[in-house]
């Protein structure tokens, strides 16, 4: 077994052996794989499996009983080291989209999803970790942007194939979900025997870490998580159920969203640095729930599908400043915190994705337009506790209420 390579020593590797450049490679391969499932969902339960909204919702809950289950990773790293372990589960997610198309039927999704979720949740659980503590705190923001782009970029050419070659070539769901998780399970196998281990300063917590000081971040989660699920779950299904998106139209969608975000998100790295975590996610939420209350007003007024796809992707920006969530917490954990405490937030952040979308999905049936002002209503309360960021969080001042401790006099 190779030996584990410090952070410090590893500038004297190649550039493409970096510890940066392995973050970069496999924030270009998840999406393949995702974004690719998730721009076929819609259509594939709709036209092959005959979804309703109260299937769709039970789909996205079990998607989500993985997240919830975050925790795990706790007890795992114990035995596997991170960076494994993240590979592992990006194979995981590469295998299980690649099958998806065999089993048309509900109770066969329900398996593919939960084997690709856990995949999906255990490599994002510990992606966040690694870029903790691998990132340099005064970079953090705008290396994350690029991460961020890198992954815009690769969905972007996934998408492009589909909006292309799906009428052209005559592609099948089959084709495609076998394609994107090959490849995304190919490049995990690659960075699993190219890449040394490396080796961050400071040791890992391997136990559950809850502490009070933290409680802010925790609820800033809980509250993330919840509103993820109506956009996740409920907009791209509302484009397809309401104003009858075929395949490559919605691709077109997500096509103009990763575009965006490909340029945008350098620049959303940079508005986080500039602005600040507080400001930053204040514009955030504050956006949301304006977008979240417009999209009831598709149902009760009957605007039409123009306004819808540009709420969409207006809706899609605002959730990229999100990094700021995490070079919030980057910036008052103490370093052997990160990696336990990544896996509780994951947990945090999909408590309301266990019993969200099932729930919401039987409301759906009754008024779509609830659903929607329910994420406005909780875009709401995001922005009240945003305001009890402080301006320059720390260890120690991780509200407004907790002043800094005063420096020691010589």
């Amino acid at each position: 077994m190779m030996k584990p390579i410090p952070l410090a020593e590893a500038h004297s590797l190649p550039f493409w052996r970096r510890p940066f450049t392995l973050l970069f490679v496999t924030a270009m391969a998840m999406p393949i794989a995702f974004y690719a499932w998730y721009a076929l969902l819609n259509n594939f339960v709709i036209e092959v499996a005959d979804f309703d909204g109260a299937d769709i919702g039970l789909l996205h809950t079990v998607r989500e009983i993985p997240g919830f289950l975050a925790v795990g990773v706790i007890a795992i790293i114990i035995f596997v080291r991170e960076q494994v372990l993240g590979l592992i589960s990006l194979f995981m997610l590469g295998v299980a989209t690649a099958f998806t198309a065999w089993f048309p039927s509900l109770q066969g999704l329900l398996f593919l999803t939960l084997l690709s979720s856990i995949g999906f949740h255990y490599y994002e659980t510990v992606n966040q970790s690694l870029q903790l503590q691998w990132l340099p705190k005064e970079r953090a923001p705008q290396m994350l942007g690029w991460l961020m782009a890198a992954g815009s970029a690769t969905t972007t050419v996934v998408f492009v194939l589909i909006v292309m070659m799906w009428d052209t070539l005559n592609l099948t769901y089959n084709i495609v979900f076998m394609l994107s998780g090959g490849v995304t399970a190919a490049i995990a196998v690659f960075c699993l025997l190219a890449y040394p281990q490396f080796e961050a300063p400071t040791p890992q917590v391997k136990k559950m870490v809850l502490r009070k000081r933290y409680w802010l971040y925790y609820a800033l989660q809980f509250m993330s998580g919840a509103r993820r699920q109506i956009f996740m779950v409920f907009a791209g299904f509302m484009m397809v159920e309401r104003f009858g998106f075929e395949v490559h139209e919605l691709t077109g969608l997500y096509l103009i969203n990763l575009v965006i975000n490909m340029f945008a998100a350098p620049f959303l790295g940079k508005a986080v640095a500039k602005f600040g975590e507080r400001r930053t996610l204040m514009f955030e939420y504050i956006g949301l729930a304006l977008v979240f209350g417009a999209y009831g007003g598709l149902y009760w007024f009957g605007w039409g599908f123009m306004l819808a796809a540009f709420l969409y992707v207006i809706d899609h920006i605002l959730f990229g400043l999100a990094m700021a969530l995490k070079t919030y917490f980057q910036k008052i954990a103490d370093p052997g915190d990160i990696a336990p405490t990544a896996a509780v937030a994951f947990t945090i952040n999909h408590i309301a994705a266990v019993f969200l979308p099932v729930l919401l999905g039987l409301l759906w049936v009754v008024s779509p337009a609830a659903v929607f002002v329910l994420a406005s209503c909780m875009a709401m309360i995001s922005l009240a506790l945003s305001m009890l960021i402080p301006r320059h969080p720390e260890p120690g001042h991780e509200t407004i209420f907790a002043r800094p401790q005063p420096a020691p006099a010589e």
